[in-house]
């Protein structure tokens, strides 16, 4: 009986040590947020005001 309460036990470790390294083990930093894309202008024009 001490077997199959071990084996369960070492079952329930394996478990949670795989959920909590995929959950925290491939964080990174926030990467920013993308630039908003530019609008080219025409020599002469004035910009669009915002």
């Amino acid at each position: 009986m001490w077997i199959l309460m071990l084996e369960a036990g070492v079952a329930l470790f394996l478990l949670v040590f795989i959920v909590w390294w995929t959950m925290f083990a491939g964080r990174k930093p926030a990467a920013r947020p993308p630039a908003p894309p530019q609008v080219r202008q025409r020599d002469g024009e004035e910009p669009p005001a915002a």
